[in-house]
């Protein structure tokens, strides 16, 4: 069985401010820092230093080779991302004193992935293997049922959010992550609903798949059929949120392929992601395997 990561590249320019600016506002930044992003790589950086071996595939442009070889001291196969013309992915991070952030995101490359591209991957490929996608590339509905022609499983992390991913083939994966938003708006509920309230909802909807609602302080929710789980955040002080959804992610899937329960796994997850948010980073910032599985 191989792990294939479809996703974003970007580079990252992060500023540290005060406080999330606001509309109108100028502030000075307290820090600045060029780092290599994108919820595509830092997944992978996640399931390689989980212990994992994952190929990544994706766009990026010349701006953006130093990233392979970033991604490649990880651990990560880069044999299938592609050097492009247009311009790798670039966000704009503010990440605030409490350790928040906000995010404007430029697709770049990213956006530029053909059904040809994609096909090429895909021949690498078989029935077993997994796919971890998430919402940052485009021509998403054809890459997904290819893969499901193919057989493959395919874990869905739908973010960013955005009306486009109603139109996709989430009642056939195998795994639907999603954060608290991300949950509300694909149940099509009140952002404010309760958590419980939200993941009835989604397996309702999507009654044969497995779900994951990740809650930052709150935790993380499962549900799948008639089965819920819960899992409680662990309390560090917050330094850096950035990733920390990444993070979880690569540790989830680490713990279940290593045969652990769906409780054990979430908590792992939660764990990693706790470890993420104490401190400054996205991909440098990752915990290793032995910070997260030794107990």
């Amino acid at each position: 069985m191989k792990i294939l990561n479809f996703g974003s590249i970007n580079i990252d320019m992060v500023f540290s401010v005060p406080h999330i600016v606001l509309p109108g506002e100028t502030i000075a930044s307290v820090g600045f820092i060029r780092n290599a992003g994108g919820k595509g790589a830092n997944q992978s950086a996640a399931l390689a230093k989980a212990g994992l071996s994952v190929h990544h595939a994706g766009k990026i442009g010349d701006d953006g080779r130093w990233i392979l070889e970033l991604l490649q001291s990880y651990g990560v196969c880069t044999d299938y991302i592609i050097v492009g013309d247009d311009p790798t992915g670039q966000a704009l991070i503010q990440v605030s004193s409490q350790g928040e952030n906000a995010i404007v995101l430029f697709p770049g490359g990213n956006h530029q992935i053909t059904e040809s591209d994609i096909d090429a991957v895909l021949a690498h490929f078989s029935k077993g293997d997994i796919l971890l996608l998430q919402n940052e590339i485009n021509n998403l509905n054809y890459l997904m049922r290819q893969a499901l022609s193919k057989q493959m499983n395919i874990w869905f992390n739908p973010a960013p959010f955005d009306e486009g991913v109603r139109a996709l083939p989430i009642d056939k994966v195998k795994m639907l992550i999603v954060n608290e938003i991300e949950a509300a708006r694909l149940a099509q509920l009140p952002l404010q609903s309760e958590y419980f309230t939200i993941l009835e909802s989604l397996t309702a909807k999507f009654p044969n798949i497995e779900i994951i609602l990740t809650a930052g302080k709150e935790g993380a929710f499962y549900g799948c059929g008639d089965k819920r789980k819960k899992c409680a955040a662990f309390t560090v002080p917050v330094v850096d949120t950035t990733a920390a959804g990444d993070t979880f992610i690569g540790y989830l899937m680490a713990a279940r392929l290593r045969g652990c329960s769906i409780t054990s796994s979430l908590a792992y997850a939660c764990k990693a992601s706790s470890i993420k948010v104490s401190r400054l980073g996205a991909m440098q910032g990752i915990p290793s395997a032995h910070e997260v599985f030794t107990e």
